[in-house]
Order: C-alpha cells, then sequence, then structure tokens
C-alpha cells in the first residue's frame, strides 16, 4: 500500500469522523443553546439535529426539568432585633434556554443572594414571634419576589421553602422553658377539670341515690298503706259477715219461736233473758222499763204455777 491510499484512507476516516461530530441528539426535558462565529444561532430542542463544522457550536446544555436548590443558612435580624439562622430551598424551572445562557453569568450564585436579600428584608419587618408563626406568609412573599426577579433571566420560580429558623441558644432555652411552663399549665387545668368532672358525678350519684331511696321509701309506703287498707276492709267485711249471720240467727229463732206458736208471754220472757245478759255487763245502774217490770211479775208467778 503505497503512500497517497494511506492519505486518502485517513482523509475519508477524518470526514466521517467530522460528519459524526456533527450530528447531535438532543434528549428528553433538555435543551442545546447553539452559536455560529460566535453568534447566538438558534436553541435546540428535543430530536436529532444537525450542525455545521467548525462555524456552529453548542454554547450550553440546558435542563428543563424542575431542579431543588438548598442554600446555606443566611444571617437575618428580626423586627425586635433578634439574630437568627435560616436555610431555604429554591425549586425552579428553567423556560427560556437563551434568557438563562445570556441573562446572569452564574443563576444559581445570583438565585442564592437574591433569596438572602429578599428573606433579609421579609424578615426585617417581622418579629420573633412572627417569624417562628408565618412560614407560609414568608414562603409566599419569596416566592413572589423571586419569581418577579428570575423572570428576565428565564428561570420561573416555583415554591420556596423556608428549611430550617434556628434562633440564637438564649432565645432557644427561653422558649423552651415557656413551652414546659405551657405543658405544665395545661397538664394542671386538665387535672384541675378531672377532679371537677370527678366531684360533679359523685354528686350526681350521690343525688341520683337519695332519690332513688326516696322513691322506694315512697313506693313501700303506698304498699304498706295498700296492705292495711286490704286488711281493715277483710276485718269489716268480716265482722259485717258475724253480724249478719248473728242477725240471720235471731231472725231465725223468732221465727222458730213464732212457729211452734208461742204467745206474747213467752216473747216477754226472751226478752227478760235478753236483759239478763245485758245485766252481767260493768254497767253499775240498770233503768228498767215499766213494761219490764210487768213481766218480771208475770215471770214470777209462772215459775209459782210450774212448781
Amino acid at each position: 500500500m503505497n503512500f497517497g491510499t494511506i492519505t486518502l484512507i485517513a482523509l475519508v476516516l477524518i470526514i466521517i469522523f467530522i460528519l459524526a461530530s456533527c450530528i447531535k441528539i438532543v434528549p428528553q426535558a433538555h435543551a442545546y443553546v447553539v452559536e455560529r462565529l460566535g453568534a447566538y444561532q438558534g436553541t435546540w430542542s428535543v430530536g436529532l439535529h444537525l450542525k455545521v463544522p467548525f462555524l456552529d457550536k453548542i454554547a450550553k446544555k440546558v435542563i428543563l426539568k424542575e431542579q431543588v436548590v438548598d442554600f446555606a443558612p443566611q444571617p437575618v435580624i428580626t423586627k425586635d432585633n433578634v439574630t437568627m439562622r435560616i436555610d431555604t430551598v429554591v425549586f425552579f424551572q428553567i423556560t427560556d434556554p437563551k434568557l438563562f445562557t445570556y441573562g446572569v453569568e452564574n443563576p444559581l450564585m445570583a438565585i442564592e443572594n437574591l433569596t438572602a436579600t429578599t428573606l433579609r428584608n421579609i424578615i426585617g419587618d417581622l418579629e420573633l414571634d412572627q417569624t417562628l408563626t408565618s412560614r407560609e406568609t414568608i414562603n409566599t412573599k419569596m416566592r413572589a419576589s423571586l419569581d418577579i426577579a428570575t423572570d428576565p433571566w428565564g428561570i420561573k420560580v416555583n415554591r420556596v421553602e423556608l428549611k430550617n429558623i434556628i434562633p440564637p441558644a438564649a432565645i432557644q432555652d427561653a422558649m423552651e422553658k415557656q413551652m414546659k411552663a405551657e405543658r405544665e399549665r395545661r397538664e394542671a387545668i386538665l387535672r384541675a377539670e378531672g377532679e371537677k368532672t370527678s366531684t360533679i358525678l359523685v354528686a350526681e350519684g350521690k343525688k341520683a341515690s337519695v332519690i332513688l331511696d326516696a322513691e322506694a321509701e315512697k313506693q313501700s309506703a303506698i304498699l304498706r298503706a295498700e296492705a292495711q287498707k286490704e286488711r281493715m276492709i277483710r276485718e269489716a267485711e268480716g265482722q259485717a259477715s258475724a253480724i249478719l249471720k248473728v242477725q240471720q240467727a235471731t231472725a231465725d229463732g223468732i221465727r222458730f219461736v213464732r212457729e211452734a206458736g208461742a204467745d206474747e208471754a213467752v216473747l216477754r220472757i226472751k226478752s227478760l233473758e235478753a236483759f239478763e245478759k245485758a245485766a252481767n255487763g260493768q254497767a253499775t245502774k240498770i233503768i228498767i222499763p215499766s213494761e219490764i217490770q210487768g213481766i218480771a211479775g208475770l215471770a214470777a208467778s209462772v215459775k209459782e204455777i210450774i212448781k
């Protein structure tokens, strides 16, 4: 193989290498900024692209996905002159590769410095307690300010989060003591409320017990009264039945005497017998009607005749 052939082969290989280097494939969520002779030529999006050899150059490869940058804690001073350190997290996305390439020399450093100055301005208008309790407000204000400031750089700030707020050690100690005192106060309140509730429940239980005892006593008294009433009714019914039987026996005896043909003298003698039974009582004085005196004489005469 002579020198001319080797030279030709080398030349062909060089041409192939140059052509291959001019073929570029842009992947998904990326963009390439192309310059020609040092001037902006265009922005390549996703797909296959060819550049002019020795004239075109890829100036910057830009990532279009949302990116996260965690900045170091920044010292800030609150409105009530308390110095604290706050570190932030910024979520941003490149919307214009050309502006991102030519808008600012170092975009990440620019965003960091802009975040620090914006944070100092916002925290400077807030007191310590407001700073600790207004994270959402601070995040919203910072996102709005950064989004406006970074728009000329082709950057859109989607979110800004305060990752950590670090107050001075003395402030942290005072806050811990305050939280401890607050927890103890809440514990005392809860214990007092529990004791109060327990006392109320015990009192209500005693009240309910007294009411139940009174109700039971009332029911017992009603039952005793009803039993006493029932007993008296039964005794009265028994006495009435006995009187009725006595009256019935007396009527039967009188009817028997009349049926036997007894005259008026016999009846008077029966009356005397009844009077004699009455005289056997505890009475000390007995008044005898005149009719009964006549009957007594008649009874003596009858006794003489029988003798």
